[in-house]
């Protein structure tokens, strides 16, 4: 069938695209930069058509749904690449709900509608917790980030009142090869200067991008899936364990930590996305019979990173 993806030339939109193509789909991809874009997925031919759009404004871009089997929604602006100005989290928080709510605009106007609305949030919508377990159920927290989800996903799913079945997967931290957080760790271990952020206490929630884009080509094709999963591995570690094993593969000592303050000045508020965390189980995803090929976060890990 033929999927549109937002958020495609990102971090998980980049392995999405092929392996959508891999499986046989065809792509619209709905790009803010379709030069980049066309680039990217140059060798996947003629099977990703790109479009470029401003994901907050209506246009022209929103006639390019009609005929879609499905929408994956991953589009937003970066949470944890600067400081958090007044500026930075209205971005953050417009780029979702105002997108979202563009795209379900398109949806509702397509000849005929996409029939699903795999669309992503983020475990943010919980808040943070040392102590607390989280599940699909879970109730939302307090804080900016889970404002931000809440909007998102409400956005997302006012496509139900049109029909659309709407699949939301609230994403941990992803790991794989080329970025993400692990990434902008790996230079301090490289160097002999690796450690935990923080107190090291606080919870890691991950996936590997491998298993998340898995989970939302699933939650695109399988018509049982509806409502909220955790898009998440099923054995979330302590920042301190995730350094151990972090050095461990890469035979690197991780015993020097990142002090709080060195990050608040660098992240100002932001510094919440890695000094302060939750841990979040996919109580709902497994019992849909999802197998994840990383269930652990040393094979995780190993699978792209070398000594």
């Amino acid at each position: 069938m033929k999927v549109a993806v937002t958020g495609a030339t990102g971090f998980v939109g980049s392995r999405l695209v092929p392996c959508l193509v891999e499986a046989g789909h065809s792509v619209l991809v709905l790009s803010r930069s379709p030069h980049k874009a066309q680039t990217l997925f140059a060798p996947q031919g003629a099977a990703v058509t790109v479009v470029g759009y401003q994901p907050t404004q209506a246009g022209d871009w929103q006639q390019s749904l009609g005929g879609c089997g499905g929408v994956i929604n991953l589009a937003g602006d970066p949470i944890a690449d600067s400081r958090w100005t007044t500026a930075k989290k209205q971005q953050i928080l417009q780029s979702r709900l105002l997108g979202t709510q563009r795209l379900v605009e398109a949806i509702a106007q397509a000849s005929p509608p996409p029939p699903v609305l795999v669309s992503a949030s983020a475990i943010g919508f919980y808040g943070s917790s040392e102590t607390a377990t989280f599940h699909e159920t879970s109730a939302s927290g307090s804080d900016f980030l889970a404002e931000v989800c809440r909007g998102w996903e409400q956005a997302a799913e006012a496509a139900t009142a049109q029909g659309i079945r709407v699949a939301l997967v609230r994403i941990g931290i992803v790991v794989g090869p080329g970025g993400g957080a692990i990434e902008k760790m790996l230079l301090p271990f490289r160097l002999f200067g690796g450690g935990p952020l923080g107190t090291g206490q606080q919870w890691f929630s991950w996936i590997h991008r491998d298993d998340l884009v898995q989970l939302l080509m699933r939650a695109l094709t399988d018509d049982q899936w509806e409502g909220v999963y955790n898009g998440t591995a099923p054995n979330p570690v302590r920042m301190q364990e995730l350094c151990e094993v972090l050095g461990r593969v890469i035979r690197r000592p991780s015993w020097l930590p990142v002090p709080e303050f060195a990050l608040e000045l660098l992240l100002g508020e932001g510094a919440q996305v890695v000094l302060q965390g939750q841990q979040v189980l996919p109580t709902r995803t497994l019992s849909t019979g999802f197998e994840f090929q990383y269930p652990q976060l040393e094979q995780a890990l190993g699978q792209f990173l070398q000594p």
